[in-house]
């Protein structure tokens, strides 16, 4: 089994390496790092870059890849949309997140670094609730500062950043922390809320496309 990530940070790769071999040690990955992608969605919209990722899907799909998995909650929509011309299923890694949350609770705190991530990601959520039949009341959580630390190395100060933010979220029922770059900061953060991330369930997701492929 085969899948591609596609990734806007290369502090990704290991992240799914690591829990590829504790859940899906029979799952062969190859990554693709685009840092460049965010940077220009992040300037002119995500669709901005829809003929960057189709080009990357298509080569993905040459080199026989079983299905793709976006790990960048901006840029998973455009990913998703253009699965029906890849040919292959191609996966957001947020939208079982999304999913679990709408299940969770009505009060869904999303909480993230880059702006430009919070549109596709309420969409993600709204389009859950919709489809279970439920009502959601979805607020956004803005950590100021942290993406700089992020973008100068500084992981431990990034996390801490996003760990207080997350302490500081009150009156919801889950919280959702929309890329995947926030994962760790879920056990820093004191809090008796659920604190949900993507990776774990997306690459779950992913290889189960995975094995429906080669079972057919």
């Amino acid at each position: 089994m085969h899948l591609t990530l596609l990734h806007t940070s290369p502090v990704h790769v290991p992240v799914f390496d690591a829990l590829r071999d504790a859940d899906h040690p029979g799952l062969a990955l190859r990554h693709v790092v685009r840092e460049e992608l965010l940077e220009r969605a992040g300037a002119e919209g995500p669709d901005a870059v829809t003929g960057e990722v189709r080009a990357l899907l298509d080569a993905a799909v040459a080199e026989g890849t079983d299905a793709v998995l976006c790990t960048c909650s901006t840029l998973g929509a455009v990913a998703e949309g253009l699965a029906a011309e890849a040919g292959v299923p191609v996966l957001r890694v947020d939208r079982p997140m999304a999913a679990r949350a709408v299940a969770q609770g009505r009060r869904i705190a999303v909480v993230a670094t880059v702006r430009s991530t919070f549109g596709p990601t309420l969409d993600l959520v709204e389009e859950e609730a919709r489809r279970s039949g439920r009502t959601v009341d979805v607020r956004t959580v803005f950590v100021e500062g942290a993406w700089d630390r992020f973008l100068a190395g500084d992981r431990d100060g990034y996390l801490a950043l996003v760990a207080t933010a997350i302490e500081g979220v009150a009156d919801a029922d889950v919280i959702v922390l929309a890329q995947a770059s926030l994962t760790d900061a879920a056990e820093r953060a004191h809090t008796t809320l659920p604190v949900l991330s993507s990776p774990r369930p997306g690459l779950a997701a992913a290889a189960s496309e995975c094995a429906g492929v080669n079972r057919t």
